[in-house]
């Protein structure tokens, strides 16, 4: 499997997993995850892939200052239904690097590591996803704002043709290219926007 080169620039995010330490899957529980990994489960790489591994990366940040996040003691809560859009994808990486899951995540082992009901949509919330820490309830707010990193103009009036497919091999070439510059102006230029990627305790 060949990603584009900037994937291995782009932050990546250590997590300590109570559940992956209690069966032996990952030494002391100590996951670390990439874009690539991101990129997997999402099937592609698009800016809506970026944002959602990007917030949950300050999220994670912000509530736990000095410390590797725990996966499965986070809530998640999207403020878009779960058929909005592109929510659906976003949800699924945010529960990828989260651990929190609906109805249909891990039961848990004896009353322990559920993480069913920790992830949910429609929230009333000044933002677009809030995170919470279940054991202290310190949560933060966080938005993408994409606007801040436009996509380059030619990209309009390549996509229709990809789409058709009618492009020619250089055409598409030059959209995937132009496309995946965008994700790594994302994740390598802006990883540590603060308007890009905006948190609210």
């Amino acid at each position: 499997m060949k990603f584009p080169d900037f994937f291995e620039s782009a932050p990546r995010i250590t997590v300590r997993d109570p559940l992956a330490r209690f069966l032996g899957a990952a030494e002391e529980g100590v996951i670390e995850y990439s874009y690539g990994d991101a990129v997997k489960l999402a099937g592609h790489s698009c800016p809506t892939v970026a944002a959602a591994y990007l917030m949950t990366r300050a999220a994670m940040r912000a509530l736990y200052p000095a410390a590797f996040p725990e996966r499965g003691s986070i809530r998640v809560e999207l403020s878009d239904d779960h058929l909005a859009g592109v929510t659906g994808v976003i949800a699924n990486v945010v529960s990828l690097l989260t651990g929190a899951s609906n109805d249909s995540g891990f039961k848990g082992i004896a009353g322990r590591f559920d993480r069913r009901g920790l992830l949910s949509f429609a929230a009333d919330i000044p933002g677009q996803i809030r995170f919470t820490r279940i054991g202290t309830g310190a949560a933060a707010i966080v938005s993408a704002r994409l606007e801040r990193v436009p996509g380059d103009r030619r990209i309009a009036s390549l996509l229709p043709l990809c789409v058709a497919g009618t492009a020619t091999d250089a055409q598409s070439a030059l959209f995937q290219s132009l496309w995946q510059d965008r994700v790594r102006m994302l994740l390598v230029e802006h990883a540590d926007d603060p308007e890009l990627i905006v948190v609210e305790h």
